[in-house]
């Protein structure tokens, strides 16, 4: 290939989300993301073993974990277990999902007809930005240093109830003892860790998605998906569906713990949960805010245009057929693309079909759903499932 000529259609735009960032670099330096891949399984294992393996072992070896003297033993403490051997490796297989979404789609904006050809060159260029941001160390120094902040500030008082397993009393009174500072220190930094991480692709995308929609897209405003030909875009919703999952897993797990110890009342989870849900569905759906503004332009533009044509053409139908009046052949009455008058119609009403904001029932349920399984789990303690099942299929009929 010459030095001038482009490579392949489409992999200037095979952007990824999470390879390559610093943590994705330091961990392959270590030899736990191989050369060629993401080392997806490997990692999520590691650090499921590493951040509760040692908490086990501890409370095994201090009669912590099933039945202590005194206290709360490990095993109740849904959350722990939660959040080490489930929420830990789903944000890091979450990232595989998000690696093959983001690869796979963005060249759609291209081969859609989305972004012109002569606008190519802009589009990589927005890439090529969102990539540098991507590999950037700066906001990972943030990170960080919100980890270390939150985990050295928060004072141990305030998890008296979650690190109730882990308290030893002595002679000298009450402390917290090996396999609970394992969780403050190692366990519990690991997943926040992770979580900024998704916040931060969650920023990425935005940015990619704001800086993409105004390039000028061409949208079509009688496409059939009814949102100008981006209707391929709410499939990037389904790479948050595994972190809202463990999101909301980690938080039911700690209300599942507080409603079969400590006699808290489902029904008192009603409007918790249900700020959860919107507050979830909203931050992970922001990025597609981008595009309400070319779509509602493209619509409004739109329903001028069409319906002066789809006026042009009735009338010319109408006077000459109804009013039997002498008409030039005029090629708006044989123009194939129009039809006959009910297919002009329908051209209209297309157009007033679109919608301004490019979410689905697809994107809506990546969202919910995985919210609102561990949260309906809990509900299930108190109330049967079936009964829970039945008041949804009420409300949906």
């Amino acid at each position: 290939m010459s030095a001038n000529a482009r490579p392949p259609s489409g992999s200037e735009l095979a952007l990824s989300l999470v390879r390559d960032d610093p943590p994705f670099r330091a961990l392959r330096s270590v030899g736990l993301i191989p050369k060629d891949g993401l080392g997806i399984g490997r990692r999520a294992v590691s650090f499921a073993l590493l951040t509760w393996l040692p908490i086990a072992v501890w409370a095994f070896l201090a009669r912590r974990a099933a039945a202590p003297a005194g206290g709360e033993p490990l095993l109740q403490h849904f959350s722990v277990h939660v959040r080490c051997l489930l929420a830990i490796p789903v944000l890091i297989l979450a990232e595989g999902l998000a690696h093959k979404t983001t690869t796979r789609l963005l060249p759609w904006f291209v081969k859609s007809g989305l972004v012109p050809e002569e606008k190519r060159p802009q589009l990589d260029a927005i890439v090529q930005g969102v990539r540098r941001l991507r590999s950037a160390i700066g906001p990972w120094i943030v990170i960080a240093g919100i980890v270390v902040a939150w985990t050295a500030i928060e004072p141990v008082v305030q998890n008296a109830d979650d690190l109730n397993w882990a308290s030893e009393v002595s002679a000298g009174g009450s402390h917290i003892g090996f396999g609970g500072w394992w969780f403050l220190l190692v366990a519990r930094p690991v997943y926040i860790i992770l979580l900024l991480a998704w916040l931060w692709r969650l920023v990425l995308l935005t940015t990619l998605f704001r800086r993409t929609a105004k390039l000028g897209l061409v949208l079509v405003p009688t496409h059939p998906d009814r949102v100008g030909g981006l209707g391929f875009v709410e499939r990037f919703a389904t790479i948050f569906s595994p972190v809202v999952f463990a999101l909301s897993a980690v938080l039911s797990s700690h209300w599942a713990h507080q409603v079969v110890y400590h006699e808290l009342s489902v029904s008192s989870l009603q409007a918790p949960a249900v700020v959860f849900l919107v507050v979830t569905v909203a931050v992970f759906l922001f990025p597609f805010v981008a595009f309400i503004g070319p779509l509602g332009a493209a619509k409004k533009q739109a329903e001028l245009q069409y319906g002066a044509l789809v006026g042009e053409h009735g009338d010319l139908v109408r006077k000459r057929w109804i009013l039997k009046e002498k008409v030039s052949d005029d090629e708006l009455l044989h123009a194939p693309e129009i039809g006959p008058v009910a297919g002009a119609v329908s051209l209209f009403e297309a157009v007033e079909k679109m919608r301004p904001f490019p979410i689905g029932k697809r994107a809506l349920l990546a969202i919910a759903v995985p919210a609102l399984v561990p949260i309906l789990l809990v509900i299930a303690i108190k109330v049967p499932i079936r009964q829970i099942l039945g008041k949804l299929a009420n409300g949906l009929v």
